[in-house]
């Protein structure tokens, strides 16, 4: 193959771009594993940078995926119907009251879209999921951020920021980088709080993982008695569906309604649809990932502090922060030439972090062989 030529940009394409989209800091994924093998000649790499459930599709979303193959020369079924079915049944709510997207990130797209204008703002916690700030900006609107305390959203400092524009004010619960979730009596009072012309989004991505009695369910507790919420959730964690990119939101019908008219036709393929169906029924098989990843939790907990270092405390999900200092991006690409992937937090917020992710048991052995040396090499 010859050289490929760059073509440069010209006055007339460059004049074309919106000036939000222009100024826009796109999202920075993780390193593939494929990657960094090939840029680093290693044959092991183990990664925990994403938040991915170290466990592939449960075993009826296997069977199922294996069945459609042969019928994928068709387009996917464009109202989502039999996975909106299931997930109303699931969570006691009408048709109308869920829209399914390419995961709980392609909601919060479909959010910004449906309801801000330029100008509009949006308030969330910070350092926190960078989606939110990307998708208002692309639309024009505004993103307030309100530092957190101590690791934890403000939900104080969020309703102080509400301003006559504020549209949507964003509540990650449990906050991802961090992994800290506010209490049932911290949500309620700020749900109580909030002013009429505001929707939250309390984004539960990984609601699946967590046992704990002051964690409570925002559909159950604020969407059915009527509060002004969207609930996030999504197939990419326990579920191991992250390669198909699934989600959904449960809201008030007319925000859904919104929220499917700027969808994109087809966005969610005919193996992701039918895969997270498959899913939706096996809770011996989420009981025991819910069970191994508390394991690696303490497993990995453990690990960090062998070293030295102190995650952020009351971590829930399947993932810890871990503040090394000025010394963050440079831990990160030490563990990445001994094969371990982690994820530098800039993108996030946090310049001096680092976020692990809870892997198999092997992997977390590959990462505690691992990290001695990356901290050593810099001492």
């Amino acid at each position: 193959m010859g050289r490929v030529s760059v073509v440069e940009a010209s006055n007339t394409s460059s004049s074309l771009i919106r000036p939000a989209v222009a100024e826009l800091t796109p999202y920075v994924p993780g390193k593939p594993v494929e990657d960094v093998q090939r840029e680093l000649g290693l044959e092991r790499v183990v990664k925990l940078a994403s938040n991915e459930g170290p466990f592939g599709p449960f075993p009826a979303a296997l069977e199922v995926m294996a069945k459609v193959a042969n019928d994928l020369n068709r387009y996917p079924d464009g109202g989502t119907f039999r996975l909106h079915d299931a997930l109303a049944a699931r969570h006691g709510v009408a048709f109308g009251n869920v829209v399914a997207g390419s995961g709980a990130d392609g909601c919060i797209d479909m959010l910004s879209q449906a309801l801000l204008d330029p100008g509009d703002e949006i308030v969330c916690g910070w350092p926190s999921f960078p989606s939110y700030f990307i998708y208002a900006r692309k639309q024009g609107a505004n993103a307030v951020t309100v530092p957190l305390i101590d690791g934890r959203y403000d939900l104080d400092g969020l309703l102080a920021a509400i301003t006559p524009k504020t549209k949507i004010v964003y509540v990650c619960q449990p906050n991802n980088p961090t992994g800290t979730a506010s209490t049932r009596a911290e949500l309620d009072r700020f749900m109580a709080a909030l002013p009429a012309h505001v929707i939250a989004v309390i984004d539960q991505a990984y609601f699946e993982y967590i046992d704990d009695p002051d964690y409570g369910d925002a559909v159950e507790e604020y969407l059915k008695p009527g509060r002004p919420v969207v609930v996030l959730r999504t197939f990419s964690k326990i579920y191991g569906l992250a390669g198909l990119r699934v989600g959904y939101a449960v809201g008030p019908s007319d925000v859904i309604a919104a929220m499917s008219k700027v969808r994109r036709p087809f966005d969610i393929t005919t193996t992701a649809q039918l895969a997270a169906v498959a899913s939706l029924d096996d809770d011996a098989e989420l009981a025991r990932r819910r069970a191994i990843n508390a394991a690696g939790m303490a497993r990995l907990d453990e690990i960090v502090r062998a070293h030295g270092l102190t995650p952020q405390a009351g971590a829930l999900g399947n993932f810890l922060y871990v503040d090394v200092g000025d010394d963050a991006a440079g831990l990160y690409e030490r563990l990445l030439r001994a094969g371990v992937i982690v994820r530098p937090l800039g993108g996030f917020g946090s310049h001096t972090a680092i976020r692990v992710s809870v892997g198999t048991p092997e992997e977390l052995d590959f990462f505690a062989a691992a990290l001695p040396g990356a901290l050593s090499a810099n001492a």
